[in-house]
């Protein structure tokens, strides 16, 4: 039996999944932050953990691990690369790749080896691969560099439209009564002079007060959330483009919790829509149900010269809904 070893690691957790060639899971293992640019040290300790918790619970060594896949959030440049390559070889798995967390959220959406993936939680970011494998990645590395929105860069958003409105630069919006009732304070006027006063910096969670207020049908979270829709399919335009997929049929994962869970009214993907479907008219939107690490595992299987066949994804599938999610409660 082949055994093959997927790991997810984020700014918040390190997930990490062994599973067979038959696609049954054998191991899983969970670390903290797996982001190097937060935090060099800590993640090397949380994929040392997870990585080693899953062979513990498999009952398998390092060498018996047929290929290693690690989509790792931060893994964007070479840079980068030339810190996390010296920390997966530590690990003493006989083979393995690295790529970012958004081709493992991709793979985990899509039944094809080719696609775009679009993620939109605390911040942004787009890539793709095609059918002869060429990467591109448009974006992830802030507002400075071309980005807009995800959770951060929209509670600011709320923040100024608040103020704007406050003092008549703009109209009126429920999000202010939100804010403030959020954030604890009595009036806008206390709330904008705490922050001066104290230096204060925004929960991410306010961006969710977009989508409550955007249900009441507030203009100004509308406006928002059209807004980041259109950023978001500008980039996967630009990604679709650069890969020369406008003529191609493919799957466009919708990845992150802004576009998972925050937009049950459609308003962002359906900008991201009318945007992508100018460069591809072809391509399908498909919105992530799978935990990004189970795209570790596929990417480990296929590279480690597994064929990934419909059944065999089918499994994969069944192996997520079954046993994936149960990782959340590992101590």
């Amino acid at each position: 039996m082949k055994y093959y070893l997927g790991v997810d690691a984020g700014g918040s957790k390190t997930y990490a999944v062994i599973a067979n060639e038959n696609g049954e899971i054998a191991g899983m293992g969970k670390g903290g932050n797996g982001n190097h640019q937060t935090d060099r040290r800590q993640t090397e300790i949380s994929l040392k953990e997870a990585v080693t918790g899953a062979l513990e619970e498999a009952g398998l060594t390092e060498d018996q691990i047929e290929f290693a896949w690690f989509g790792l959030a931060g893994a964007d440049r070479e840079s980068d690369f030339r810190i996390l390559r010296p920390m997966i070889a530590g690990l003493n798995l006989p083979r393995s790749e690295i790529s970012g967390d958004t081709m493992i959220a991709m793979r985990a959406g899509t039944e094809n080896p080719f696609g775009i993936v679009i993620i939109c939680g605390s911040g942004v970011n787009c890539s793709g691969t095609n059918r002869a494998g060429e990467l591109y990645q448009c974006g992830g590395f802030g507002y400075q560099f071309g980005d807009f929105g995800g959770g951060y860069d929209l509670s600011v958003e709320v923040f100024r439209s608040v103020v704007r409105a406050y003092e008549g630069r703009e109209t009126k919006t429920e999000l202010t009564d939100k804010l403030i009732n959020l954030l604890g304070y009595a009036s806008v006027a206390e709330l904008r002079d705490d922050y001066l006063d104290h230096d204060r910096h925004l929960p991410v969670d306010v961006a969710r007060l977009l989508f409550q207020a955007a249900e009441e049908g507030d203009e100004t979270a509308i406006r928002l959330l059209i807004k980041q829709g259109e950023e978001l399919g500008l980039a996967a335009a630009a990604t679709i483009r650069h890969l020369d997929m406008s003529g191609e049929a493919f799957d466009l994962v919708l990845a992150g919790s802004l576009l998972t869970k925050g937009d049950q009214a459609g308003i962002i993907r359906s900008a991201i829509e009318r945007k992508v479907k100018q460069a591809a008219p072809n391509c399908t939107l498909t919105v992530l149900k799978n935990e990004p690490v189970i795209g570790a595992v596929i990417l480990a299987m296929e590279h480690g010269g597994l064929q990934m066949t419909r059944g065999l994804m089918n499994q994969m599938m069944r192996t997520q809904i079954n046993n994936i999610r149960n990782i959340q409660n590992i101590q």
